[in-house]
């Protein structure tokens, strides 16, 4: 009872963390409604089937699962005559998925899911889409296509493939999107069998029906349904998602540590202005362990409070940030919000866990009050600093340092990561050194006006030196909104230097064939242009524990391969490894490996050569023409042709770079996320700290109402009080800010140079000025107006 007689007595004291917390459990549950929304659904091309047989699952390096091995054809025949015969199964169909779009008018008809959109048949069964006219193909030149592609029955029509362009007669039209072939083309296409779908018949258990194809299935793979067959998604949508995923990711995380940071600030404000109170609880008996359950208590209360409130602005903002992404087009197509319990539940919980973790340095501190602070001047406890504090201040300082310098030593995948941490833990630093700092900064920044014989310079001068620990809890807001200001605008400012340098010098004088309109290049294209790397991509499965039967199989590890043409890795029977991946697989010069290839062929390669590390030649090199006999539907990446050599672009849907269009191109493929990703970050730190300051300054205006009536009665007239407020507020402001951007310049500088050595271009240090104005005059506007706004009242009441 006491504690929520408190809250609703001092509701102005808790007003900032209650907005806070409300903000912060807004985006947290914004953020995770979204994430459950986007989560993968059953695909249209398979609401008509009633469970999926699926070829065993491979793990990556790390030993986490990933891609499910194909089962080759004499594999996969057993299976598909078992699956036929099981009870309520009308059919059972082999789907295929390959590359297949149209050309009209010498141009790829656009289509996001090209890569996936050729398929057998039968394949339409599945959804199940019916044929609107004609009929089924038979011949290895016939094709079935949606008809909204405008293509009459018996027209032909030029379609792309892996091989390049081809013609097709149009012998059907069918009322969803693909394009399907003949079973013995599709298989030509794709040998291997990634799934089996069962179609099932009219009425039938489909529990059963999952049952019986288990049986089938045994220790071959396994049987999804419901929900399950979510598994298969088409490419550019889990890139979407993926995309999605990894940006609202960074907002909760900054939502997170914002939060924590702003309370525990705010928190220890609040009840360092309480001390007199507290003393007096302490004098008729309160026991330290009372006073800390109190102010945890207040914490939980306000915690609580603020969750609710911002469970329901974070659920009505959602359709704000799904537009938002949708805008940026990193959403799966078609996405809906759905809102279930769990984000709601995890955001509260979070909420009240934040609020009790903020008050508890706030909580430890109150419960060292001693009895005789009743009598004091609360502001007593702003002098000077504890030992414990400034411990843990240059401990968190080193470990800031530690990271970066890391920053520039860890690889292009963890670079960001780190300068984020580095970044986050200096500004943890910089708060807790906050009180050492603001004394010697006050008295720098106001020595030249103190010989102007006005007394606002004096006084601003005496405040910050004599209640350090109060400015610092006002700094702490400002370091935050300026420091990741600046991180993130410089880092996008560093990155759009640094990336397009470092690529144009690496393919300096040759000319690059690109994909325009489709999803790599066909062997059409690459035979228009037979100079020059022409990497062929497949994904394949090595046999770690090399089993010597299939009666004993290892652990299959899931990579990437590239088929080259270069003469020196274009070799039979041979594979080339970078360092690493040859450690991750335990393998050395002149060992046998097992492959697995798309197919479900295994070929057992020599391992030629193991060499450092070099993306642009690959971690796993065979020759391209194993790659191609194995993996018909592979496309080729880009093609980079010598200088002395002619580059083509005669195959439609092909475009020709040079080294600075090609550097420039690659980039803005991911900039325009990058930039959006970096900004909506920005308006959350600056928003969110713009926020704390206007409430901090408030409080801390509110706080000192005693002092202003003492220096009304001494004389000072309601501008000169309104000038001293403001000036102290800027003056603080300032510190922060300059605090701000110190903390970033290291994890900063530690990425350009991390980017040197990477890039082999000499890159700078790079800052966005125009984020870095706007964030300081927007913290400054705010707490000088809400500042202000106190004051005046303040004065006005006491005038009254």
């Amino acid at each position: 009872m006491l504690i929520l007689a408190n809250v609703r007595e001092r509701w102005s004291g808790f007003l900032g963390a209650f907005v806070a917390v409300l903000v912060g459990v807004a985006l947290i549950t914004t953020t995770l409604v979204i994430y459950d929304s986007a989560k993968a659904k059953v695909q249209p091309r398979y609401e008509g089937t009633a469970a999926l047989a699926l070829p065993k699952q491979a793990v990556e390096a790390d030993g986490s699962p990933e891609d499910r091995m194909p089962w080759s054809r004499s594999e996969a025949q057993p299976l598909l005559s078992g699956l036929k015969k099981v009870p309520g199964v009308a059919d059972a169909v082999v789907d295929r998925s390959f590359y297949a779009q149209a050309i009209k008018g010498a141009k790829p008809v656009t289509d996001e899911g090209a890569l996936e959109s050729g398929h057998g048949f039968g394949s339409a069964r599945m959804a199940p889409y019916k044929l609107v006219s004609g009929q089924a193909p038979a011949a290895a030149d016939e094709v079935v296509v949606d008809r909204a592609l405008g293509a009459a029955v018996g027209s032909e029509l030029t379609v792309n493939i892996t091989q390049g362009r081809e013609r097709f007669k149009v012998v059907g039209t069918v009322d969803g999107p693909g394009y399907y072939f003949s079973e013995e083309f599709a298989a030509q296409q794709q040998p291997g069998v990634s799934a089996i779908a069962l179609i099932p018949e009219k009425g039938a258990d489909t529990g059963a029906v999952v049952a019986a194809a288990k049986k089938v299935i045994d220790d071959n793979g396994s049987v999804v349904a419901g929900d399950g067959r979510s598994e298969l998604q088409p490419a550019h949508i889990e890139h979407k998602r993926f995309l999605g995923v990894q940006l609202i990711s960074a907002m909760a995380l900054l939502g997170l540590f914002t939060t924590v940071f702003v309370v525990a600030s705010m928190l220890v404000l609040a009840t360092g202005m309480r001390r007199r109170e507290i003393g007096l609880l302490r004098t008729i008996g309160a026991a330290p362990q009372q006073i800390r359950r109190m102010i945890l208590g207040e914490a939980a209360v306000v915690g609580l409070a603020g969750s609710l409130v911002g469970c329901v602005v974070g659920v009505a903002a959602t359709p704000l940030l799904l537009s938002i992404l949708e805008g940026l087009d990193v959403t799966p197509p078609g996405m809906e919000i759905t809102v279930a319990s769990w984000p709601l539940l995890v955001a509260s919980v979070i909420g009240i866990g934040v609020s009790v973790i903020g008050a508890w340095t706030a909580g430890r501190k109150a419960a060292e009050v001693a009895p005789i602070e009743a009598l004091l001047d609360s502001r007593s406890a702003n002098e000077g600093m504890g030992r414990g504090r400034l411990i843990a201040g240059l401990s968190v300082l080193g470990l800031g340092v530690l990271l970066a310098v890391g920053t520039a030593a860890s690889s292009a995948d963890n670079r960001i990561n780190m300068a984020i941490f580095a970044t986050m833990t200096l500004i943890v630093a910089a708060a807790l050194l906050a009180p050492v700092i603001v004394g010697p900064a006050g008295r720098l920044l106001t020595a030249p006006f103190q010989r102007g014989g006005k007394a606002a310079p004096v006084l601003i001068r005496a405040e910050l030196v004599a209640n350090p620990r109060r400015a610092a809890s006002l700094v702490a807001p400002v370091i935050a909104a300026v420091g990741f200001a600046v991180l993130l605008s410089g880092m996008v400012e560093t990155m759009r230097v640094a990336y397009p340098a470092g690529e144009a010098l690496k393919v300096a004088g040759q000319t690059i064939v690109t994909p325009d309109g489709t999803p790599g290049n066909t062997d059409e294209v690459v035979a228009a242009n037979p100079v020059g790397k022409a990497a062929l991509p497949t994904r394949a499965f090595v046999d770690t524990k090399k089993a010597a039967s299939d009666e004993n199989p290892g652990a299959f590890t899931v990579l990437d391969v590239l088929g080259s043409r270069d003469p020196n890795w274009n070799k039979q029977g041979e594979a080339v490894l970078g360092e690493k991946m040859a450690g991750d697989l335990g393998l050395k010069r002149g060992q046998q490996v097992p492959v697995r290839f798309a197919d479900g062929a295994t070929v057992s390669l020599t391992v030629a050569q193991v060499l450092p590390d070099d993306p642009a030649r690959g971690d796993f090199v065979v020759a391209r023409d194993l790659v191609r006999a194995h993996d018909p539907a592979a496309l080729t990446d880009d093609i980079f042709v010598p200088g002395d050599a002619k580059a083509s672009d005669a195959v439609p849907g092909v475009a020709l770079h040079d080294a600075a269009e090609y550097a420039l191109a690659d980039y803005n493929t991911d900039a325009k996320l990058t930039e959006s990703l970096a900004m909506m970050l920005i308006v959350i730190a600056v928003g969110y700290s713009v926020i704390a300051v206007a409430n901090s300054m408030a409080m801390a205006a509110h706080g000192r109402r005693r002092d202003f009536a003492v220096m009304k009665s001494a004389g000072g007239t309601v501008r000169q009080l309104l000038f001293t407020s403001a000036g102290e507020t800027t003056l603080v402001i300032v510190i922060g800010a300059a605090l701000g951007v110190l903390v970033t310049l290291p994890p900063l500088a530690g990425m350009a140079a991390g980017l040197s050595e990477a890039t082999s271009s000499d890159v700078g240090l790079h800052l966005n000025s125009g984020a870095i104005v706007v964030a300081v005059i927007g913290t400054l506007a705010a707490a000088v107006l809400a500042g202000i706004a106190v004051t005046s009242k303040t004065l006005k009441r006491q005038t009254a």
